[in-house]
């Protein structure tokens, strides 16, 4: 009996297969982001120079980055930079809790919505910027109409996008709760909260980038240090370079507060693997 295998019953090598689960995410790409910066602020500088764009419409990073370190030696950067800080920690932190509160009641109980979101539906689409004057005319000139103006902006899209978050909560998980006999307290806290937390998020990201937006624009009325009165101030005397060097302490501001929010996230998402 000769000892030969056919080809249906040859054993056959494993293949491998490769795994294709993870194709929509996202990965780190470090030093992009910073390579894109760096070569925009290259062209701006070699276009300057070269005279290809007007001193009069932007001028040489270098100059800017000039301004920027006598701002830090003369001490000006932190006079103006404290203040604004404290304004915005204050006011963004007040409209940012207050949101998030307001965003989960209107997403658990029925009566809550039933009252709120038609409010909360007329005032988001109103320009906060203009309520300013009216903020004056009820706190004053002080810092409480900056703050409450910061708190107000904050606070609709924060509530906006909480009670959105909640909505989209999967509600298999939430029956899936209940079948192994959860209490009502223990869903909210082990699920809908934790299924929510992306989405209140995203949420504060807008809000917080609003927060800057109103940080400047009070400051522009009736105050003597701010980011905002020091680029009025620069604006007013048409001093490109003081004005560039605001506004990239605005940017950096902004990356920063973008950084805070994605290590919250890291922290507080970790669930998700």
């Amino acid at each position: 009996m000769s000892d030969t295998t056919t080809p249906d019953t040859a054993p056959q090598s494993a293949v491998e297969v490769r795994f294709r689960g993870g194709g929509f995410a996202p990965s780190a790409r470090r030093g992009v982001g910073v390579a894109v910066f760096v070569v925009l602020i290259l062209l701006v500088e070699w276009g300057t120079r070269a005279g290809w764009i007007s001193a009069l419409t932007l001028p040489k990073p270098s100059d800017v980055a000039a301004t920027f370190v006598e701002l830090w030696q003369s001490g000006l950067l932190f006079k103006h930079l404290i203040p604004s800080l404290s304004r915005l920690a204050v006011g963004a932190t007040l409209g940012a809790s207050l949101g998030i509160g307001v965003g989960i009641l209107i997403g658990l109980f029925s009566y809550v919505r039933a009252g709120l979101v038609p409010l909360v539906a007329a005032l988001f689409p109103i320009p906060k910027i203009a309520l300013l004057p009216l903020f004056v005319i009820w706190f004053g000139i002080d810092e409480t109409s900056k703050y409450a103006l910061i708190a107000f902006g904050t606070f609709t899209p924060t509530v906006v996008a909480t009670y959105g978050a909640v909505d989209n909560v999967d509600r298999s998980l939430i029956r899936m709760g209940q079948s192994f006999g959860l209490s009502w307290l223990s869903i909210v806290r082990k699920i809908v909260l934790p299924g929510a937390m992306p989405g209140i998020l995203s949420g504060l990201r807008i809000s917080l980038a609003i927060a800057i937006i109103l940080l400047v624009a009070a400051e522009m009325l009736g105050a003597e240090y701010g980011i905002g009165a020091y680029i009025l101030e620069a604006g007013s005397l048409y001093d490109l370079e003081r004005l560039f060097a605001g506004v990239l302490i605005l940017s950096v501001l902004g990356v920063t507060l973008s950084v805070v929010i994605g290590l919250i996230e890291k922290r507080l998402l970790a669930w998700r693997g």
